[in-house]
Formats: structure tokens, sequence, C-alpha cells
């Protein structure tokens, strides 16, 4: 356990530095927006690009793997959906709820695989971001109008959220050019890597930077709800998915700490676009993390 923790330490420090610079303000405050659209725009595409087109993956393994988590969030859906009438607490806080057991971060998951796995830990998680990166969007933006909103989102306005979203079209194009062994210059490739090199550090602290200590005030039920649920049930429902599929080894260790990592910090935008309850929002987000700081060591440890 603690070869464990000290693997993940480098990522809540990254995160912590974060956290530390925006409130020391030795940056301006808006810095801090346009490093969010530089990393989710312009850096991790390419990231996943380059991981998925250089990948050497075994194809019947990345198919079990994508089939796990999605079936892993079909059951937190379900699981989300049969609470609705047991939990008293209004639709907008229902969203946010939802966000928090459903969505995950990618920075978080992306910092700790590289930590223990290296690149072939990376091009795993490469196959569940093409997985769960529309599964969780599209789940999230109904709910939210649904519970949220003033009306459902149409389908149309579904699909062109989808289909403007940077890493959909990353995950997209990969995997075609793979599957089609499209020759991509090395010059291209290079590129794509140098600027993924600079997603992992960013991210996290850009995670941490957005982490906000002064709303602490989200309801206990609320909190505890989104707590058991993202950061005990999902790996649970992952692990029972993996073996139901016969994942095993490097494959189910990306898969559980994928699961369990705290909800991604673009659940906020998203509830603060659409109507969701932001503040409950920022504040489990805030609180995740930093529990996660205590969970993930324990996922990892039963991961190996």
């Amino acid at each position: 356990m603690l070869d464990v923790a000290q693997s993940l330490l480098p990522v809540f420090l990254l995160i912590a530095l974060g956290a530390a610079l925006r409130r020391a303000a030795l940056l301006p405050e808006t810095f801090w927006p346009p490093l969010e659209r530089l990393v989710y725009f312009v850096l991790f595409p390419p990231l996943l690009f380059h991981t998925i087109v250089t990948a050497e993956l075994d194809q019947g393994e990345a198919l079990r793997l994508a089939a796990a988590f999605l079936l892993a969030v079909a059951g937190m859906a379900l699981i989300l959906f049969a609470l609705r009438p047991l939990l008293p607490m209004p639709g907008p806080a229902y969203s946010s709820v939802y966000q928090g057991a459903i969505r995950w971060n990618s920075y978080v998951a992306l910092g700790i695989i590289a930590a223990l796995m290296g690149p072939s830990g990376i091009a795993l998680s490469a196959v569940a971001f093409a997985a769960m990166v529309p599964a969780v969007n599209v789940l999230s933006v109904t709910v939210i109008s649904r519970y949220a909103g003033d009306r459902p989102a149409s389908a149309r306005a579904i699909v062109m959220a989808l289909a403007a979203n940077p890493l959909i079209i990353a995950c997209v194009l990969g995997i075609a050019v793979a599957a089609l062994r499209l020759p991509v210059p090395a010059f291209v490739l290079t590129s794509f890597r140098l600027l993924g090199d600079a997603t992992i550090a960013l991210g996290l602290i850009a995670v941490g930077a957005a982490l906000d200590f002064g709303r602490l005030r989200a309801s206990g039920l609320a909190l505890a709800v989104t707590g058991v649920l993202k950061l005990a049930v999902m790996p649970v429902l992952v692990w029972v998915a993996c073996l139901a599929l016969g994942i095993e080894g490097e494959a189910r260790a990306v898969a559980l700490i994928c699961a369990a990592v705290p909800p991604a910090t673009s659940a906020y935008i998203l509830a603060r676009q659409l109507g969701g309850d932001a503040p409950l929002m920022a504040n489990l987000i805030t609180v995740l993390t930093l529990l996660s700081a205590l969970t993930m060591p324990v996922v990892v440890a039963l991961a190996r």
C-alpha cells in the first residue's frame, strides 16, 4: 500500500500546486479559464489521437474493455434512476448528483495511469476514453435537461454537442486511422506527442485550480450519495463487468483506476450552461477530489 501511495503522491501534489497557485494569486484570475481551454481543446486531443494510432493493442481485449465501461455506466445510470424517487432534493440538485456519480476526471486518471504503468497503460486508457466520453456526455446532457432545464434536450442538440466535442473527434479519427492502417507522417506524430506530453501536468494543475474551497457547504445527503456511488460503487460495477468479460491484469487495473477517480471539472461547466445546480456541482467536485486522495490508493492496491 505504501508504494502505491508514493506513486500517487505526485498526481495529488500537482493538483495541490494548482490550488495553491490560484489561491496565492501568483497568476491573474483570467489565466485559468484559457488554461483549461488550452488543455481540453489543444493538448488533450493530440494525446488521444497519438496514443490510439501508435498503440499495439489486442483488439479483442480493447473491445472487451470498452464494453466493460459501457456496462458499468449503464448500471450506474439504472441505480441513479432508481434512487430518484427516494432522494428528497430538487431536480437541479439531483442532476448534479447524477453527474458527480457518472462522470470521471480523465486528467487524474491519466496522471495515475502514467505514473504506475507508463505508455501501455495510457494506450489502454485511450480505449476507455473512446467508450466513456460519448456515453457520459449523452447521459449527462439528457438528465440535466430533463430534471434541471425547462424541457428535455432535443436529439439534434445532443448530437451537435457530441459532434463538437474535441475528445470524441480525436478518438474517432484515431480509431479510423488505426483500423484502416492509414499512414501518418512522422513529423505529425512527433508534434502530437510533444503536445500530449504537456497534457497530464497542466491538466492536473488545472484540476487543482478549479477546486472551490469557498463553497464547501453541500447538503450532507448529496455529498454522501455522490461520494458512495462515485468512489465505491462505480469501481465495484467496473470490477464486476471486468470479471464477467474476462478482463484481467493491466487492462483491469486501468479500468478500476478510471472508475475510481473523482468527477470531472467539466461537469460544473455543463451544469452552469444547462441550468443544473452549479454551486453544488463545484462543491461535489472539490470534496470528492479531496476524498479520492484517500480512496484511490486502496482501489489501486486492490487492482494490482
